[in-house]
């Protein structure tokens, strides 16, 4: 057989074989799911804040701010908003149009008004207008129609930093410049930090910081909903093929509680490639070692975390080999306290060392996590009384195996010298 028919072929079977995925698209980052979970406070706020364009229409402009790192739900929550929010409208009888504009990629006032006027289905002459003139083509628009629109401009903390203030000026406080009675257009106005505002003019500052919507970081058990959300009421994948460990690993691994970041979006990215890397491999299930092999390509700082094995000291390396032990000799992943610190002991003795007092060992446990080589939790259902169970946060392999074991040989050496 030539070599680009087996290439044609193996491309073939690739398309053509078993996947665990249903519907992956659901975990694309841009998907808008039907429910929000953890974020329905946020959901309420804007509609308090905006519901005046619904049962009070055109008496004030409503302006929101509102502040979150990245991934913690900012724009699909103003997206779904704008969703529900316009369709109640529409129920009730008011016209009402939510526009959303990413300010990264619309970098200028201009490439702002033109965005609006171009999601509106509105020509804007070629000829050179100014923003006043362009606005109010704009506003001309909505009112001939009677529409109300809602632009929310995301990332505007950077076109806070790269625009003159004038340009600032102007979006904020437009109804200033014109004379109109009935207000048809409102803003939310999405920053990652609210410090992106501090410097501002005050007579800028009044206008947006007086409706404020916090984001917090999602914390691991919020994070498991989600993934549960996409992955049950989703469907983003077959039914039963995901295991719940693996969930819980992921949720674990950066839930704002334990030491993560509370991204969202990063834990439905690494959730998406755990389920390729299971495709990859023909598995028929989404494993806790699937999830690691994903933590471990997406997380920058995995190298970093690698590195800093060379750092510990003998006893913290052996609880380490203590728990690749367990997870060889037991086939699962998170393990009981006591269960690692009679592994622990046992290791620890093999080697003519002495083990250290519990104290001392929970104390390793505790600064393995804070460098992310560990991840924790508390026993669930299932389990008498409670434990915290423990568990690598990198994928035993043989390569971890051997950096392992070479930096217990050298520790061991060094005492030996010393």
């Amino acid at each position: 057989m030539k070599v680009l028919d087996q290439l044609r072929n193996l491309v073939e079977d690739a398309i053509q074989g078993s996947t665990v995925f249903e519907k992956s698209s659901v975990l694309n980052p841009d998907y808008i799911p039907r429910n929000l979970p953890h974020r329905e406070q946020q959901i309420r706020e804007l509609t308090i804040n905006f519901r005046d364009i619904i049962v009070n229409p055109g008496s004030s402009s409503i302006r929101v701010v509102i502040s979150g790192k990245t991934g913690t739900g900012k724009t699909v929550t103003t997206k779904k908003f704008g969703e529900v929010f316009t369709q109640v409208g529409k129920e009730k009888g008011i016209r009402l149009i939510y526009l959303h504009i990413n300010c990264h990629r619309q970098r200028t006032l201009y490439l702002i008004l033109m965005e609006i006027a171009r999601q509106l289905n509105l020509q804007i002459p070629n000829r050179g207008l100014s923003s006043q003139e362009t606005f109010k083509l704009i506003y001309d628009y909505l009112e001939k129609r009677n529409i109300q629109l809602i632009v929310t401009l995301d990332e505007f903390d950077y076109f806070i930093s790269t625009s003159p203030v004038e340009d600032i000026y102007f979006l904020v406080r437009i109804y200033d410049e014109l004379n109109v009675l009935v207000k048809r257009v409102h803003y939310i106005f999405i920053v990652r930090e609210m410090t992106s505002l501090s410097g501002l003019d005050k007579s800028i500052k009044d206008h947006i910081l007086k409706n404020i919507i916090d984001f917090p970081p999602y914390t691991s058990s919020e994070l498991y909903d989600i993934l549960m959300d996409r992955i049950v009421n989703e469907k983003a994948f077959r039914e039963g093929v995901v295991e719940e460990e693996a969930v819980r690993f992921i949720s674990d691994i950066y839930g704002a509680d334990k030491g993560g970041s509370g991204n969202a979006r990063l834990a439905i990215e690494t959730l998406e490639l755990a389920g390729k890397i299971a495709d990859s491999e023909g598995s028929i299930l989404v494993t806790v070692e699937h999830a690691k092999k994903a933590n471990s390509k997406i997380n920058p700082e995995l190298s970093i975390i690698m590195d800093t094995l060379k750092d510990l000291d003998l006893h913290q390396l052996l609880v380490i080999k203590a728990i690749m032990n367990l997870h060889k000799k037991e086939g699962s992943d998170f393990f009981p306290m006591g269960m690692v610190e009679d592994q622990y002991n046992l290791v620890s003795k093999e080697l003519g060392e002495a083990p250290r007092r519990h104290t001392q060992l929970f104390e390793y446990i505790r600064r393995l996590k804070l460098m992310g080589l560990l991840t924790t939790r508390q026993s669930g259902k299932g389990m008498r009384g409670r434990t915290t169970l423990i568990s690598l946060s990198i994928p035993v392999s043989v390569e971890l195996e051997d950096l392992i074991t070479k930096e217990i040989r050298d520790r061991l050496l060094q005492q030996k010298n010393y």
